[in-house]
């Protein structure tokens, strides 16, 4: 038994058009996008245990993957990670987005090993991100921070310093 990567990290999220430019505006690159319908559907509902599914997926990947799926994949330019953005248009989730505190269990954030990461966090602001706390210096090794975009998603940037 091997584990070869993580294949890909999903995202719920609301408004999908926001999501999906500001990873664009981030970074990386989109395959294409479409809806999960017929037997896929079906499907999830059954693994998921939701009823009534519509959903639309997408997901980013690099171009040379040039797959033919209806789906959306984002990819960081060498290929190493998808990003995974669903909206559900039923059933909606009924507690909208949440702001959970640092300690509070489960996925917190995602982070990305970066070049230039005060030109990044310049570029993401200017968008409407927002950058929690201030850029730090860890042990002289990285330069770390965090940013918070739409749909509360955080992102931990991380550059090493060479």
């Amino acid at each position: 038994m091997k584990i070869h990567r993580i294949d890909h990290v999903g995202i719920i999220v609301n408004d999908l058009p926001a999501a999906k430019a500001f990873f664009l505006d981030f970074g990386l690159e989109m395959l294409g996008e479409g809806k999960v319908e017929g037997e896929w559907v079906e499907r999830m509902e059954r693994l998921m245990g939701l009823q009534d599914v519509k959903e639309e997926v997408e997901m980013l990947r690099t171009p040379e993957d040039d797959a033919n799926i209806e789906l959306v994949v984002l990819r960081t330019p060498e290929g190493d990670a998808n990003i995974e953005l669903v909206k559900f248009h039923t059933p909606s989730d009924e507690n909208s987005i949440q702001r959970p505190l640092a300690n509070t269990l489960g996925i917190r954030h995602i982070a990305f090993a970066v070049e230039d990461i005060e030109a990044l966090v310049t570029k993401l602001t200017k968008i409407g991100a927002e950058l929690i706390g201030e850029i730090q210096n860890y042990e002289n090794a990285y330069k770390l921070c965090y940013v918070r975009g739409p749909e509360g998603i955080i992102l931990e940037l991380a550059e090493e310093i060479k």
